[in-house]
């Protein structure tokens, strides 16, 4: 599996953790290991633009994300699965609303962009809570299993990357 990760967001985000949870995800889900992911962090005002041309809403949103090829859990296709933009700055300000570093922010919104690059959505109350379970245990098994994560933070655009 190939997952790209580029920082456009001038904050410092460890890339290590972030690729080994994609992955985490694709195997628990049983996708091909030929499939390819790509992670954009970008800052606040790219990200609301693209918010407000994609989704019709204004303002910076925690991450957005964009569907190639249609693949599906447990079905074995291949191909490039999709683009997922997170903004760092929204999630520090989620993680301190809720009480948890801005890293697992970040790791909770790659993998709810996963998710829906796989087809999960929560447009309904049953759709938002099965995908919300499958990815509180998909986000906890990993950080079981990872070990010790360095949180991110404001600095240079390619630190750590």
């Amino acid at each position: 599996m190939t997952v790209e990760i580029n920082n456009e967001s001038g904050w410092q985000v460890d890339a290590r953790p972030l690729e080994e949870a994609a992955k985490w995800v694709f195997r628990k889900l049983k996708i091909s290991p030929r499939c390819e992911l790509s992670i954009l962090f970008t800052d606040p005002d790219s990200i609301a633009l693209l918010h407000e041309q994609y989704m019709g809403l204004e303002g910076p949103t925690d991450v957005l994300s964009f569907p190639m090829d249609e693949i599906r859990p447990g079905k074995g296709a291949q191909g490039m699965l999709g683009d997922i933009m997170i903004c760092p700055q929204v999630a520090s300000i989620q993680a301190k609303c809720t009480g948890h570093r801005t890293i697992e922010e970040i790791l909770l919104l790659e993998t709810h962009g996963i998710l829906h690059l796989l087809g999960f959505d929560h447009n309904s109350d049953k759709l938002q809570r099965q995908m919300f379970a499958l990815q509180r245990y998909l986000l906890f098994t990993f950080l079981c299993s990872y070990g010790e994560i360095r949180d991110a933070g404001p600095g240079g655009s390619d630190a750590n990357l």
